[in-house]
């Protein structure tokens, strides 16, 4: 359980932001501003702001604030699926350390400061740090599984990640035993196949990350993701997920995020590849990331609501990470301003959190799309495999100052649509 001090601190915390934004807590935490209609205002960036701090805290609280003392495990039993497929439910820990601190990392990135989020943000960065080291030391409680389950290779990549978008955070400041450990879980993974299909990105991320420290790495299975998902392209920013288009949102999930980061690695270490030109493959998934995200934007309805479609629904709205990473990197198309962008994500997080059954009475994620629902759960999923949901946080990685926070709220396609004001029209685009 948590220190009583940690969770009334926390509170504290977000009632000073989310009050300072002109909501009480309690909105924020019921989502009454989830039953917008579009002749309603638009909360500012800064009660946007304080929303996601409060949520990315309850996300991030019961899970780390437990794994840094080595207690995850003797603490929490993930829920599973009822049509669970029996593989080890020790993958769920890695699943949900893995994907959170993946969302969080940019967050956990920004400077210190004496501010309320500063002292929160520096106490969740110790305790991630600290979470690092249980998770690959023998010794610990918490040790996480690395071996056994095909499933490890999938959000160890989701770790390897968080350590590409946060390295002078979460990479250089551990120990060098600690350091060595990690290389070592990495590289004893390569013994997994990866089915054709986005898990090829996976094993490529892990590569990636050896790259980025000076590690050897294989350029094989690298070269190998990369070129497959140039042929995999199905056009109009949509990549199929394996040789068949999928309609569900795995392009939000894996594809367009990890393809992007993959490639923004190999550049950065100048690494050349016959026959593909990376700066300009970069620059081209890019391009396509961002029309990908033309389409995320129209597809949330003016009440924040949004097509609930394909496998992985549970994942709630980690389906707008692409949105989040590309205001991060300051490549949100033209098309897509800051303000609205946050508008319409942040409409659509209020509408999923609405409901408290999200997250049970420790405080951890359950299964389910816009409340508990776990027979919406696929055969592997858990209670850990929700933190992926963290990815669509991503933008809290850009500090309070800047234009993604500070812009006035912006009405979204289909809030203007079925407002009965003008739009942009909407065309194929040929890269």
């Amino acid at each position: 359980m948590l220190d009583r001090r940690q969770i009334l601190g926390g509170a504290a915390i977000g009632a000073a932001m989310v009050g300072s934004a002109g909501l009480t807590m309690a909105q924020a935490r019921s989502g009454s501003t989830s039953h917008w209609t579009p002749d309603m205002p638009l909360p500012d960036g800064a009660a946007d702001r304080a929303f996601s701090l409060d949520l990315l805290q309850r996300m991030a609280e019961p899970v780390l604030s437990r794994m840094a003392r080595g207690r995850l495990r003797q603490e929490w039993t993930p829920e599973v699926s009822p049509t669970w497929d029996g593989r080890n439910i020790g993958v769920s820990y890695l699943e949900a350390f893995g994907r959170l601190l993946d969302g969080i990392a940019p967050w956990l990135a920004l400077p210190d400061d004496s501010s309320a989020e500063g002292q929160l943000r520096a106490r969740l960065r110790d305790k991630a740090l600290q979470s690092i080291e249980h998770a690959v030391d023998p010794a610990s409680p918490d040790y996480l599984t690395w071996k056994g389950e095909g499933q490890v290779l999938v959000d160890s990549s989701y770790l390897t990640s968080a350590l590409l978008r946060a390295p002078d955070t979460l990479w250089r400041p551990l120990s060098a035993a600690t350091k060595q450990r990690i290389v070592a879980e990495i590289k004893g993974l390569r013994t997994i196949d990866p089915p054709y299909t986005n898990w090829i990105l996976f094993a490529a991320m892990n590569e990636a990350f050896l790259l980025s420290i000076g590690e050897a790495w294989d350029p094989i299975r690298v070269s190998l993701a990369v070129r497959k998902f140039l042929e995999w392209y199905v056009g109009d920013g949509w990549y199929g997920d394996g040789p068949d288009f999928h309609f569900d949102y795995y392009n939000s999930y894996v594809i367009q995020p990890m393809l992007v980061q993959i490639l923004t690695t190999l550049v950065a270490g100048n690494v050349r590849m016959n026959a593909v030109n990376l700066p300009e493959q970069l620059e081209l998934a890019i391009r396509r990331e961002q029309r990908y995200c033309e389409h995320l934007e129209r597809l949330i309805g003016p009440d924040g609501a949004y097509a609930a479609i394909g496998r992985s629904l549970t994942y709630r709205t980690a389906v707008h990470q692409p949105l989040g990473q590309l205001a991060w990197l300051g490549k949100l198309p033209g098309s897509l301003p800051p303000g609205q962008v946050r508008a319409a994500t942040m409409a659509s997080q209020r509408r999923v959190f609405a409901d408290p059954s999200n997250f049970n009475a420790d405080g951890f994620l359950t299964i389910g799309f816009a409340r508990h629902q776990p027979t919406l759960g696929d055969v592997y999923s858990n209670a850990g495999s929700m933190y992926i949901a963290s990815e669509s946080l991503i933008a809290m990685g850009l500090p309070a100052t800047h234009a993604y926070w500070t812009d006035a709220p912006l009405a979204w396609t289909m809030r203007r649509a079925f407002g009965g004001e003008d739009f942009r029209k909407d065309y194929y685009v040929n890269y």
